[in-house]
């Protein structure tokens, strides 16, 4: 059941900070420093999800989402990556998005799913959203035997627009870039926090929720994160690269925008012919399909409640 859309959300604010407040929260430890993470476990949930954002996000940015799950008996346990969110900073500017490698954010998943998640169910799929979907897909090759019931990927970030430079190049730039040393610096045409008016954004098509999350990265500063390293765009087309090749056994679900200008829609179709348990429906929307206008987001949803169901399905209170 769909409980939150944007005109009922200025009345449902209170009830969502509410519910925010009354989360458990804390961070873990890992080789790249504190990982923030928080959860909230219904007393018999009809499943938990794994809740793996994407770049410049973090938990704050999902309250609304994790309102709607809790009103439907469902857990969720989500964490920021490293390097962004309330988790610590990789480099000495803190607005840099930066990542050595890849396998990195896997190895945090990791230790997220074997501290966090394991221990308190077996009933259990990922929800991700672009990078997170990534990472989501790398951990799944990397970690084949995992318990996941499978994973929800929306607007996966399986092939990045590099625009205007094609794809080639913009690796080979990232690649020089980082062997002259300069893999924590920006990458061209990147820099710190900027928070587009919504007319100009590529995101959303819902005025109300781009609001939100802007005054939200305002009030809380320490959230914002500017653009990407040469390290980072290196680590992520090296990551996408290998995506075209692997395989993961798990069953999947693909949401694609098809006015996405962040990832490549068509690579979606082309993962999804590939893994014959992976289904992918495509909807007229931009990148952030789970912060979308209420038509489009209400579709994504009822899409990840019917997969979510069908492999978990009657494993209540597990």
């Amino acid at each position: 059941m769909i409980y939150s859309n944007s005109t009922e959300l200025p009345q449902n604010l209170a009830l969502i900070e509410q519910h925010w407040q009354h989360c458990s929260k804390g961070v873990l430890d890992s080789p790249f420093g504190d990982i923030f993470y928080t959860y909230h476990l219904p007393h018999a949930p009809r499943y938990t999800v794994v809740l793996v954002n994407g770049r410049i996000e973090c938990a704050h940015k999902y309250q609304e989402l994790l309102w709607e799950l809790a009103q439907n008996n469902i857990g969720v346990i989500t964490y920021d990556h490293p390097g962004q969110g309330m988790s610590s900073r990789l480099v000495e500017n803190p607005q840099i998005g930066h990542i050595q490698c890849f396998s990195q954010f896997s190895q945090v998943l990791k230790l997220v799913v074997e501290q966090l998640v394991t221990p308190t169910t077996q009933n259990w799929l990922f929800m991700a959203h672009s990078m997170g979907g990534a990472i989501v897909c790398d951990y799944l090759t990397r970690f084949y035997d995992s318990p996941a019931k499978g994973a929800f990927l929306c607007a996966p970030m399986l092939e990045i627009n590099t625009s205007p430079y094609p794809f080639w190049l913009a690796s080979n730039l990232a690649k020089l870039a980082c062997f002259l040393g300069r893999d924590k610096h920006y990458a061209i045409g990147q820099q710190d926090y900027q928070a587009k008016p919504f007319t100009e954004n590529e995101l959303t098509h819902c005025e109300y929720r781009y609001d939100l999350f802007r005054k939200l990265y305002e009030q809380h500063s320490q959230l914002q994160l500017g653009g990407v390293s040469f390290g980072w765009l290196n680590a992520a087309l090296s990551l996408t690269k290998k995506l075209e090749k692997d395989t993961i056994k798990h069953p999947l679900s693909i949401a694609s925008a098809n006015q996405d200008t962040i990832v490549k829609a068509s690579a979606h179709h082309t993962f999804a012919q590939r893994h014959p348990r992976c289904t992918l429906k495509t909807y007229n929307g931009k990148h952030e399909l789970l912060c979308e206008s209420d038509s489009i987001r209400n579709a994504v949803l009822a899409q990840f409640y019917e997969f979510a169901d069908s492999v978990t399905l009657s494993e209540t209170g597990s």
